[in-house]
């Protein structure tokens, strides 16, 4: 008989939270290996005996066989001493003193669970929490690492015997699952159409053994106002309480009525999708007035039914992240015209948890799924917050008693240039782990910036993007801020020294930097966007980097965002732009698209007649009128000139609508005279594009596509001169014009067209939401 042999062998990556400890379990009883499996921090640690050959076989199918969910890492095997054990056993967690350790987000729910859900002779038929190891909740629940069920927000929902029965057995699909629930002894729902009712425990009555002094909502520590403890359920558990909120909350949303939903990461505003009234107070209430709404479908019949899709697109929207993705409208969908007024794509996903699909399916049609929160703020999260904040707009509320530790805002994607790329990392996609090039020198967090925020911390070789926070205007969106770079630093076991931030000196986030006494290190904007970018491309060595936004401070303090740059992270050259302008008002300029055209008018000599007098003799005289050279703001200009929008309701409304015209469209490019400054920088001029986009004697969509094409066509010329200059081949196209579809595809066949190699972002977005990211890569290289 073959002598016994033992191996330890430790696997990092994402292996906690997605059943990796019953997946070796299992494993073990498949290839006869005796020991024991644990967590150890962020990582699964095996005592494995067995012959030589048996642990060969398993050691191998570790990583080929790996549950869907997870991600392990590469696999330590060290030949250790035999310790005779008699079976397999999964022991308690262990804590070290060295972190590797890997957050899981939320999954989505699972395909058996979803069956368990539908089938009546199933103790958890209908059942709102249903999840497995295969799915359910994880960063919106976890409070500390090692991932066990004490370390979450459902430490006090003791498991009745059944569910303890499933919990410790190795053989079934809830083992150590650490979310696990049911209608006995888990959470439940609550119908409001009133205020919160009184007597919920909040987090100071619970606080106490388990709940480390980290662990704080985001109201602080003495916050009195969210729920964290459920109300013990009666005998027999409450599945006729959830039956009936359930049936409360459809019964309102087939009388058009708004209701406030609580999810996974979050609260959602749900209403009628097919209903016009609905939608249109719901835009009323939420002063809302054309920005688009989600959509959340029951299935992929449903999706077809409403949007163009391809099977490949299909797959991707059904994957574990449930994202939202942005596709094309169909002209025979039955959704209303005021989802998304003068668009041409609707932002569609599927339900994820088992409440959405619970409500989808008892529903029976499209529902709208907008984020429960005050405009640009993020979601909100506790009952008592959501039932008073939310009061002016939600008819009605569909609690629930499970906690939610921190938020996380669904994941947005759009398909351009083939594939669907991110525009917002959320749910299921964050927090975001990366490999970093070569290690940092010390810990390091990166705040990003002040629009679409998201804070990176990295350490080491790696760095983990946080969800989507939000505007940086209101002191939620802050308070958020502090609580999710808390958070990281405590559950990643990592405590930054440096802080890294935008040079902008008015960032919301700067008297959190000063605050925090950590020494700053600066980084220009589109320095940042470009940086973010090479990384994604590490066997490119030498750029041309096409960095267009809104604005951003750029190192001459104009304000910057159609910049080109050649080179590397570190060592950046501005090369192109566009001829600047100053723009009247400043920052008003953003939400009155006016303002850009007036001052690309007045800077060419001509009369803006729907300018105040006033306001042309400021910007005569330079009176807050800062100089710029973005194209998101000659996007702006191009939507008021051809009244598209000269008053947008939201960031971008103006460039939106003037895509979507030009899609439909077809326009010639203008030549743009493009020359070099007296500082040695190639800039393209605009002033050629006014004649036509006032001519109105042209279809505004004609006009449009025309203005897109021009940009494209500049865009080239550019980088024909810079490789004439350079020799360099690889084009990078980064910042927040290029979510733009139109344009990227009119500029990517040209640049292929002329012999460019053309990279656009696809892991990281491509707007600010990924510049945190950026100023990391960019510190590493400096």
């Amino acid at each position: 008989m073959p002598e016994r042999a033992a191996r330890h062998i430790t696997l990092g990556g994402r292996v906690q939270g997605v059943g990796f400890r019953p997946f070796v379990y299992r494993l073990a009883q498949q290839h006869q290996i005796k020991g024991w499996v644990r967590n150890v921090d962020g990582a699964v640690e095996i005592h494995a005996e067995g012959t030589p050959a048996q642990l060969e076989i398993f050691s191998h199918a570790l990583l080929s066989e790996a549950p869907p969910l997870s991600g392990p890492g590469p696999l330590t095997v060290a030949t250790c001493e035999t310790e005779y054990a008699e079976a397999f056993a999964i022991l308690d967690s262990a804590a070290s003193s060295q972190a590797d350790i890997h957050l899981p987000p939320d999954g989505f729910v699972c395909a058996d669970c979803l069956a368990e859900l539908h089938d009546p002779a199933n103790r958890r038929y209908r059942y709102p929490f249903i999840n497995c190891t295969q799915c359910g909740p994880r960063y919106t629940l976890i409070t500390a690492l090692p991932y066990d069920r004490p370390n979450t927000s459902m430490r006090d929902f003791p498991l009745c015997a059944d569910c303890q029965r499933e919990y410790e057995n190795p053989l079934d699909r809830r083992f150590h699952a650490e979310p696990i629930a049911c209608p006995v002894c888990g959470p439940h729902l609550a119908f409001s159409p009133s205020p919160l009712p009184q007597g919920i425990p909040s987090l100071r009555d619970i606080r106490g053994e388990g709940w480390g002094e980290g662990d704080v909502c985001e109201h602080g520590k003495d916050c009195v106002g969210h729920p964290l403890s459920p109300t013990p359920p009666p005998p027999g558990g409450r599945g006729s309480d959830d039956e009936a909120a359930l049936a409360a909350a459809v019964a309102a949303l087939r009388e058009g009525k708004i209701i406030a939903v609580k999810g996974v990461g979050g609260y959602h505003l749900l209403c009628d999708a097919t209903n016009d009234t609905a939608v249109a107070t719901l835009r009323t209430r939420k002063a809302r007035p054309a920005k688009p709404l989600a959509v959340m479908l029951r299935d992929i019949t449903a999706l077809r039914a409403i949007v163009h899709t391809t099977p490949e697109l299909e797959t991707f929207i059904a994957s574990p992240e449930r994202p939202i993705v942005l596709l094309p409208r169909r002209a025979d969908s039955s959704l209303s015209a005021h989802i998304a007024p003068g668009l041409a794509e609707i932002g569609c996903l599927l339900p994820y948890s088992p409440l959405h699909a619970l409500l989808l399916n008892d529903f029976g049609g499209p529902l709208i799924a907008t984020s429960g929160n005050l405009s640009g703020e993020p979601v909100l999260t506790s009952n008592a917050e959501a039932q008073t904040r939310l009061s002016h707009l939600a008819d009605a509320f569909l609690h629930h008693d499970r906690p939610i530790v921190r938020p996380a805002d669904d994941p947005v994607y759009r398909v351009i240039a083939g594939r669907p790329r991110p525009l917002r990392l959320g749910r299921g996609s964050a927090p975001l782990e990366l490999t970093l090039p070569v290690s940092l020198a010390e810990p390091a967090l990166a705040l990003g910036s002040h629009m679409k925020n998201s804070v990176c911390l990295a350490w080491g070789t790696r760095a983990v993007v946080s969800p989507h926070i939000g505007e940086l205007d209101s002191p939620r969106s802050l308070d958020t801020l502090a609580q999710v770079a808390a958070d990281l630093q405590r559950l990643y076991q990592v405590q930054a020294s440096r802080l890294i931030v935008d040079r902008h000196p008015g960032y919301g986030y700067r008297r959190y930097a000063r605050d925090s006494g950590l020494p700053l290190s600066e980084i220009w904007h589109h320095h940042a966007h470009a940086s973010a970018l090479a990384w994604e491309f590490s066997d490119v060595k030498e750029w041309i980097v096409f960095a267009w936004d809104g604005v951003g401070l750029g190192a001459d303090d104009t304000l910057w965002g159609g910049e080109a740059f050649t080179g590397a992270p570190g060592r950046w050259q501005h090369a192109a732009s566009m001829r600047p302008f100053r723009l009247p008002g400043g920052d008003k300029a953003g939400r009155e698209p006016w303002r850009a055209a007036a001052a690309l008018l007045w800077e060419t000599g001509q009369a803006a007649p729907f300018a105040p007098e006033p306001l042309h003799q400021a910007w005569s005289h330079g009176l807050n009128s800062p100089a710029s050279s973005a194209v998101g703001r000659l996007f702006d200009a191009a939507a008021a000139l051809c009244g598209v929008c000269t008053h947008a309701s939201f960031e971008g409304e103006g460039p939106m609508r003037l895509e979507a015209l030009a899609d439909a469209a077809d326009g010639q490019a203008i030549p743009l005279l493009l020359e070099r400054d007296p500082s040695g920088v190639w800039r393209n001029d605009w002033a050629p594009l006014l004649p036509m986009l006032g001519d109105a004697t042209h279809p505004a969509a004609e006009r449009a596509a025309g203005f897109h094409l021009s940009l494209a066509q500049a865009l080239l010329d550019q980088a024909t001169q810079l490789r004439a200059q350079t020799g360099i081949q690889a084009v990078g196209l980064t910042g927040g014009v290029f979510q733009n579809r139109v344009l990227v595809e009119a500029a990517l066949s040209r640049l292929q067209t002329a012999g460019f190699t053309v990279h656009l972002p696809q892991r990281v977005p491509v707007n600010d939401a990924g510049l945190s990211f950026g100023q990391v890569i960019e510190f590493l290289h400096t």
